[in-house]
């Protein structure tokens, strides 16, 4: 048996007690700032400004002075001012400071550990406002309080004074609050000023005002009758000043109305009610000892839902006014309950029968607003951003608020209500034969091969290759489609011919859509299924091109086909491969050409062919009049159809993409969808602007 020998490391390699780094106070957070606001480009700035933010909204929340401000500075600073009762400015008992430079100084300090100074806030450990100093060259606090105002600045989380305004006026250590003059005798409030470290931050980081007026809307829904107003200063990139105000008195009805879009099915249903629970936290005690100890809490659910005719949902959730992006525990609770209660209330409405399957949440949440906001003493968030909530009680209790509320409406709905509560429960039985039919579709077509023959359209022309120059054209009628099978390169590009104009998806349901042979031809040629199903991978061809005369019916097809893809194959869209061919308008036929000179010139606009009627024309060339006006694909033949619409050498295509999806669905909306008042008055406002030259006579 061989001896087991251990070797010897050397030197270099050693790994000892002076290898070890202790990061103490805010030089942790400077060191690793991603793991308190996330990054450090503008998202991590925009959190910034929420944890200051968010610190004056509690001051409200627990009662505390009725407005906020928010100003973005052309200097890049940020401010926020509130009329609360001010950041406390008596010296704290332990650390013999100031309460302002607790709170700005130290980490895990604050007014939000149970003390009794909140009963809810979204500030929980005590980390935001010294996170945010930590990380800022500059910032100063006023607070108004005892009829004086005091202030106090920071350079990079150490309190001192400034000799001048900016962060890099000269800067001298000093401790202790500044009393800068008398105030009213009720006068309370905070003031903080900060501008964040550009060696933390990347250059281009700036604060985005769109994203704050979106936050203060948001929260004034959330806290009725908080007038909060946001303003920002112009500077080189904004010329112009920007403000907003906001205040709502109707709360998260409102806001859930906001929300909503499409015809609406159902009046916004408010859910309300509290439960409580207990939960072991370690109390501090008179010795300075943490003790666990079991504590009583209240958890308030306060839910506003409504379902319209559409087809997406919008699910908002809310912790004590702290937006959560990502749910948690609270959304669980109430997705959970509905998908219960609505099945509960089908069964008992016969909608359902023995044996039919039962509806899932993406039957219910089908066109569904919501809006979830819980209240509660310290939760548990998953990370300093606040993004998930972690409580485990909150699931149980929104469930039981959720499902009792929804049962009583569903069982005794209020007075003219009654039918609307039939429409919902219609709608989610819609949701759920769609569903199932769709996947039916979806089965049916996985169990056939992807390649074989009998699976494809035989109006399909297909091509030999399927490498990365695959092409599929869809082409507008049979007659551009004789001329396209001759200028194609067979090797990559395939064809589709479609009939007229397909079916208008917006307002369509999934099951009609699949019923529609021309749409079902498009998914199945592309063969990678469709919806939330879709498979960029399985895609048999990289790129998509619309073909379509360049005229008015054109431009309908082209939208109506884009619909389709924006719907149900949006993964398409998001990764660049869908494009439109651009057809010419005009050929000019030169006479007398000499050699070497090319006869024919092909013009993709009307400016384009009088400037080049213009250029030849000074060249003292002559060309055959009238000049060739294309009306459609078909008068083409197929060398001309190569050359200028088909062949990659000679060809332009547009690329059409989607860099806002959320505005690319309205848009779809407007256009395509069921309300016909918006785009009537849509039309009637952009009828001033239009060209009448550009119309297609």
């Amino acid at each position: 048996m061989p001896a087991l020998t251990a070797t010897r490391t050397t030197s270099d390699d050693s790994y000892t007690a002076r290898h070890l780094s202790v990061l103490e106070g805010l030089e942790a957070v400077r060191k690793r700032p991603g793991m308190y606001v996330g990054s450090t480009d503008g998202r991590g700035l925009q959190h910034c400004l929420w944890e200051i933010f968010d610190n004056a909204v509690d001051e409200a929340l627990a009662g505390f002075g009725s407005r906020i401000e928010v100003i973005l500075h052309a200097d890049g600073s940020a401010e926020v001012r509130d009329t609360g009762r001010g950041i406390p400015v008596d010296a704290e008992r332990k650390t013999k400071l100031s309460g302002v430079e607790v709170v700005m100084t130290r980490l895990h300090a604050g007014g939000k550990f149970g003390g009794g100074s909140y009963t809810a806030s979204g500030g929980l450990h005590g980390v935001g406002a010294s996170v945010v100093n930590a990380l800022s060259a500059r910032l100063d606090v006023e607070v108004d309080r005892d009829g004086h105002t005091y202030a106090a600045s920071f350079r990079r989380g150490v309190t001192g004074e400034f000799a001048g305004p900016g962060p890099d006026a000269e800067f001298a250590k000093r401790s202790g609050l500044r009393q800068l003059g008398r105030a009213g005798k009720r006068a309370t409030g905070t003031r903080i000023r900060f501008w964040p470290d550009r060696q933390i931050f990347i250059k281009d980081a700036e604060f985005s005002y769109d994203a704050l007026a979106e936050r203060a809307r948001q929260t004034a829904y959330l806290v009725p009758g908080l007038a909060i107003s946001v303003c920002a200063e112009p500077d080189d990139r904004h010329p112009e000043p920007r403000d907003d105000e906001y205040r709502f008195d109707g709360g998260i009805s409102e806001f859930c109305a906001h929300l909503g879009s499409g015809e609406v099915v159902s009046d916004v249903l408010r859910l309300t009610g509290s439960g409580n629970f207990t939960e072991t936290i370690p109390v501090l005690d008179d010795k300075g000892h943490m003790t666990p100890t079991e504590v009583a809490r209240e958890l308030a659910v306060d839910v506003a839902v409504q379902w319209s005719s559409g087809y997406d949902t919008v699910i908002r959730s809310f912790v004590n006014v702290i937006a959560t992006p990502h749910g948690g525990t609270h959304v669980t609770g109430f997705e959970r309950a509905i998908v219960r209660t609505l099945n509960e209330q089908l069964r008992a409405a016969r909608l359902l029968k023995n044996g039919d399957e039962a509806v899932i949440k993406e039957d219910v949440t089908e066109g569904m607003v919501a809006v979830v906001s819980v209240r509660l003493p310290e939760p548990q968030f998953e990370g300093q951003t606040k993004e998930v909530l972690g409580t485990p009680a909150a699931s149980r209790i929104v469930a039981q608020v959720v499902s009792s509320q929804l049962k009583s409406y569903f069982e005794n709905p209020p007075r003219g209500a009654k039918q609307q509560a039939r429409s919902v429960l219609d709608k989610v039985v819609s949701a759920a034969k769609a569903r199932i039919a769709a996947r039916e579709h979806r089965d049916n077509q996985r169990r056939k091969s992807a390649l074989a023959s009998s699976s494809l359209p035989a109006k399909l022309v297909d091509c030999r290759s399927a490498d990365d120059r695959s092409e599929l054209f869809i082409v507008e009628g049979d007659s551009a489609l004789g001329t396209a099978k001759l200028a194609r390169n067979s090797e990559f590009q395939a064809l589709l011919p479609i009939r007229g104009k397909i079916l208008n998806v917006q307002k369509s349901s999934l099951a009609d859509m699949l019923k529609n042979a021309e749409c079902a031809a498009i998914i199945q040629v592309i063969g990678a299924g469709s919806g939330s199903s879709f498979d960029l991978d399985s895609a048999r061809y990289q790129r998509v091109i619309f073909m379509a005369d360049a005229d008015v019916d054109g431009a309908h097809i082209r939208t109506l086909l884009l619909t389709l893809f924006h719907r149900y194959l949006r993964p398409m869209l998001e990764a660049g491969r869908v494009f439109s061919a651009v057809p010419p308008l005009h050929r000019i036929a030169l006479k007398n050409v000499r050699k070497g000179q090319q006869k024919y010139h092909y013009c993709y606009s009307d400016s384009e062919l009088h400037r080049r009627l213009l250029e030849f024309e000074r060249q003292g060339l002559r060309w055959e009049d009238p000049v060739q006006r294309y009306k459609g694909l078909g008068e083409m033949d197929a060398s001309q159809l190569a050359e200028t619409t088909m062949d990659p050498r000679h060809r332009t295509l547009r690329r059409i993409r989607i860099e806002d999806a959320a505005a690319a669905a309205g848009i779809f909306g407007l256009l395509m969808g069921t309300e016909v008042g918006p785009r009537r008055d849509f039309i009637a406002a952009a009828a001033a602007e239009l060209d009448p030259s550009r119309i297609d006579t």
